[in-house]
C-alpha cells in the first residue's frame, strides 16, 4: 500500500513629549504622503521563522519557511517608508539583530518589488542560539540603540515571539548594563527608553491561539490538496487506500482541514487521539466503504499523532493496520510605552490585536472541540437548490448538507437546474454516498440556472407540497438572494410557501448582501493571481520593467479591456510592451481552494443545524408553517463570525440596480492598494484605531436531533 509524506524591520520614534507631529495625518481621511524632512521615524524587519523537520533520506535538517512572508514583509516596508519612517531589514533573523553590521540593512521601495510570487523569505532567517543568551540579547540591542531603533517587526513563531517579548521585558535592564559597561551613553539610553514589538505569526502548521490562519497555512493546504487531487484518479483505477502523512508536530490542523477538503476517511491528529484498538475500528470503517461501492479510501495523519498511551501513530503503523504587514504597521504607529508586546492576527475578514504573550500561553496545542453525533430519524425533508452561475465550492457545500442532514435524520432531497427544476419537478432523493467525492470538484454537480421563480412561483409551491418539502437551503450568487426574496414575498399568497429557507452565498462575484465573503471567491481570486504572476514572471526575465492593470469586466462601459491594451500598446511603442488576458469563464470552475472547500463545508454544516432549530420552532400542530421574517435568511460571514440575517432585512442595504450590497467592505483595501503602489495622495478612513482585545477560549458540542 503506497504513502506519501507531504512536507513539503524596526521603527524610531519620536520621544512621546516630542511636538513633531507623526506623518500619518489623521485629521480627515487623508494620508499625505510625507516629505524627506519627516523621515524621523525608523523601521525594522526582523523574521525569524526556521521551521527544521528531519529528511529520513539524507539524515539532514531541512528548514522550511512559511509561504507569504515576503508579502508581509513587502506591505510592512512600503507602508513604513509611506508614513514616513525609515525601514530596516534584520537578514538572517536574530542572528542578524546580534552581529548587526552589514545584517541591518536599509530598505527601499524598490527591494521589496517582484517577491509577493516568492517562497520562503528574501531577507533570510537562521537559528539564533546566542539570542537565547543575555550576552547575545546585550548585543542586539546595543545594535538597536546606535541606529536609534526602538520598533520591532517580528514575523514568526511562538517561540520567536516569546523571545521578542522577553527582549522588550528586560529592555530597561539591558540599557542599564550597556551603559554602565560604556557600549552607549546616557543620552542613547533616554532616547531609547522603551522598545515597541509587534508580532505577525509566520507557522505553516497553524499552530497559534489568536489568530484563524498564520502567514503560510494557505499555501502548505495548497500543496497538500495537489497531491491529493492528483492521486485520486489512480487510486479510483487501482481500488487503492492512500495514507498521507501531513507536517503538525503538536498541531492536527492541516491534517484535520485536509480530511475535510478531501473528504478523507480516517484522520489521526495530536490533539484526539484514537480510542483503543483504532485498528479494528478503522479496517471496519474501510469496508463499510467499500461494501458502499467507493473505490477509494484516503487516510490523513499528522505527524505528531499518538494514541491514548502516548505512542506514536505511524504511516507504517496504520498501512499495516489498513493511514499581517499594514496592520503590523499601525500597530507600531500607535504604540506607547505602556502598550503591551502584541501579535497581528486574522480572525475572520478581520485584522485583530491579541497580547502576544496570552496568545503563546494558550498556543500550544489546545484540543479541537469535540463533535457528537447521535443519528435518529426525523420525518423532515430538505431540499437543496442551486442557483445562478456555477462556482466552485458548490459542491462542498452540497456534500456537507447532505451529509449532515442525513445524520440529523433528514431526508435529503437534490434539486437539479435552478428554480427551473423545483418548478418542474426534477427532485429526487440524495443519499450518503452519491456526494462521495464532491469535494474538491468545481462547478455544481446538480446542475444551476439563472432563472428566478418569477411565473413558475404556483408550480414551485404546487411541488413543495407534491414531493413534501420541509424546508429549502439555496446555494448561490445574487440569484439565490433574489429568489429568495421572491419566494418569502409570495408567502402572502402560498401558504405552501411557509417553509424555512437559508440562502448560502456563492458566486465568484462576492456581491450577495449579508456577506463579507461568498464560496468561490477565494478560487476566483486565485486563479486570477496565478495567471497574472505567471506572466509577470515570464516578462520579467527580459530587461524591461512590466507593470500590471486589473480591470473589472463592468467597471466602464467606454474605457474597455480591449480599448486599454491598444491604448497602452500605443503609448508603450519602444518602451514597453503590452498583453492582455481576459480570463472570463475560468474563475468559476477549476478546482476549488482548500478555504472554499472548508468553507462550504462550513457553511452547508451550519445551515442544516440552524434549519434543524427553526423547524423545531415552526412545528405545530403537527405541520410545519413558517412565516415570520427571520425563518428565511441568508447565511453570511460578517467581520469575524457565521451570522443568519434574514431576508427582508437586507434589502435596505441592496442596490438592486447594480446587484451589489450598498456596503462593501472590500473597498477599504483600495487605498492600502495605492499606498503600496507608491501614490502620492491616497484619500484612507484612519478613524478607527484598532484595540488590543483578549483571547477567548471556545468549545461546541453538536448533536443529532429529533422531531
Amino acid at each position: 500500500m503506497p504513502w506519501i509524506d507531504v512536507y513539503n524591520s524596526v521603527f524610531q520614534f519620536p520621544p512621546i513629549s516630542s511636538n513633531i507631529a507623526l506623518p500619518l495625518k489623521r485629521k480627515g481621511t487623508t494620508f499625505h504622503r510625507p516629505q524627506s524632512t519627516l523621515n524621523h521615524t525608523v523601521l525594522c524587519i526582523i523574521v525569524q521563522n526556521h521551521l527544521c523537520r528531519w529528511d529520513c533520506a539524507s539524515d539532514v535538517k531541512q528548514p522550511f519557511c512559511a509561504t507569504g512572508m515576503n508579502a508581509a514583509v513587502r506591505a510592512t516596508v512600503r507602508m513604513g517608508i509611506y508614513t514616513g519612517a525609515k525601514v530596516y531589514f534584520v537578514h538572517e533573523g536574530y542572528q542578524g539583530l546580534v552581529d548587526g553590521g552589514d545584517n541591518i540593512k536599509l530598505a527601499t521601495w524598490e527591494s521589496v518589488s517582484m517577491m509577493l510570487h516568492l517562497g520562503g523569505t528574501v531577507i533570510g532567517s537562521a537559528r539564533c542560539m546566542d539570542f537565547k543568551e543575555k550576552w547575545g540579547r546585550l548585543k542586539a540591542a546595543c545594535n538597536l540603540v546606535k541606529l536609534g531603533i526602538t520598533n520591532l517587526c517580528v514575523i514568526g513563531g511562538d517561540g520567536s515571539l516569546t523571545g521578542a517579548n522577553q527582549f522588550r521585558s528586560e529592555w530597561s535592564e539591558l540599557l542599564a548594563d550597556l551603559t554602565k559597561g560604556g557600549k552607549i551613553s546616557a543620552e542613547e539610553a533616554k532616547r531609547s527608553s522603551h522598545l515597541n514589538i509587534v508580532g505577525m505569526v509566520g507557522s505553516i502548521d497553524n499552530d497559534f491561539c489568536g489568530t484563524d490562519m498564520t502567514i503560510g497555512t494557505d499555501s502548505a493546504l495548497h500543496r497538500i490538496i495537489e497531491v491529493v487531487d492528483a492521486i485520486t484518479t489512480t487510486a479510483q483505477s487501482h481500488q487503492r487506500t492512500f495514507i498521507l502523512e501531513v507536517m503538525g508536530r503538536h498541531c492536527g490542523y492541516l491534517a484535520l482541514v485536509t480530511a475535510l477538503a478531501c473528504g478523507a476517511d480516517w484522520v489521526f491528529i495530536p490533539e484526539m487521539p484514537p480510542e483503543e484498538n483504532w485498528e479494528e475500528h478503522l479496517c471496519k470503517r474501510l469496508i463499510a466503504q467499500r461494501e458502499r461501492g467507493s473505490r477509494l479510501n484516503v487516510i490523513i495523519l499528522a505527524e505528531g499523532a499518538q494514541d491514548r498511551n502516548q505512542k506514536p501513530i505511524t504511516c507504517d503503523q496504520v498501512k499495516n493496520g489498513s493511514r499581517m504587514g499594514v496592520d503590523a504597521v499601525m500597530a507600531l504607529l500607535e504604540a506607547t510605552p505602556e502598550t503591551p508586546a502584541c501579535v497581528v492576527s486574522l480572525s475572520g475578514n478581520m485584522a485583530v490585536r491579541l497580547p502576544l504573550m496570552e496568545c503563546v500561553q494558550v498556543v500550544s496545542y489546545t484540543p479541537i472541540s469535540i463533535f457528537f453525533f447521535f443519528v435518529v430519524h426525523s420525518n423532515i425533508n430538505i431540499a437543496i437548490i442551486n442557483v445562478g452561475a456555477p462556482c466552485a465550492g458548490m459542491n462542498a457545500a452540497v456534500r456537507a448538507a447532505v451529509r449532515v442532514g442525513i445524520i440529523q435524520g433528514h431526508q435529503m432531497l437534490a434539486v437539479h437546474d435552478g428554480f427551473d427544476g423545483l418548478a418542474n419537478g426534477q427532485i429526487e432523493p440524495i443519499i450518503w454516498a452519491q456526494v462521495g467525492g464532491w469535494t474538491g470538484k468545481g462547478g455544481s454537480n446538480l446542475g444551476t440556472k439563472r432563472h428566478l421563480p418569477g411565473r413558475n412561483i404556483e408550480q414551485i409551491s404546487l411541488n413543495i407540497t407534491k414531493f413534501n418539502i420541509h424546508s429549502l437551503i439555496i446555494i448561490g450568487g445574487f440569484e439565490a438572494y433574489l429568489g429568495g426574496l421572491e419566494l418569502v414575498t409570495a408567502r402572502e399568497m402560498y401558504e405552501e410557501l411557509c417553509i424555512p429557507m437559508v440562502v448560502i452565498p456563492a458566486t465568484v462575484s462576492n456581491n450577495v448582501p449579508g456577506s463579507d465573503f461568498s464560496i468561490g471567491a477565494d478560487t476566483a481570486l486565485n486563479t486570477i493571481t496565478m495567471l497574472n504572476v505567471e506572466h509577470l514572471i515570464e516578462k520579467m526575465k527580459t530587461s524591461v520593467k512590466r507593470g500590471l492593470i486589473l480591470r473589472n469586466s463592468n467597471a466602464n462601459e467606454n474605457y474597455t479591456t480591449q480599448f486599454l491594451y491598444n491604448l497602452y500598446s500605443e503609448e508603450g511603442k519602444g518602451t514597453f510592451d503590452c498583453r492582455m488576458n481576459v480570463l472570463g469563464h475560468m474563475q468559476q470552475g477549476g478546482t476549488p481552494t482548500p478555504f472554499d472547500r472548508n468553507f462550504g463545508t462550513k457553511m452547508g454544516s451550519k445551515s442544516v443545524l440552524w434549519l434543524t432549530d427553526k423547524l423545531k420552532e415552526c412545528y405545530r400542530h403537527g405541520r410545519i408553517f413558517a412565516n415570520m421574517p427571520d425563518s428565511a435568511c441568508v447565511l453570511g460571514m460578517k467581520k469575524r463570525s457565521l451570522v443568519f440575517q434574514p431576508l427582508a432585512s437586507l434589502k435596505d442595504d441592496t442596490d438592486f440596480e447594480h446587484r451589489i450590497p450598498k456596503t462593501e467592505w472590500w473597498l477599504k483595501l483600495r487605498p492600502i492598494l495605492k499606498i503600496l503602489a507608491k501614490y502620492d495622495t491616497v484619500e484612507m478612513d484612519t478613524s478607527e484605531v484598532a484595540a488590543m482585545e483578549h483571547v477567548i477560549k471556545k468549545t461546541g458540542l453538536v448533536k443529532g436531533g429529533k422531531m
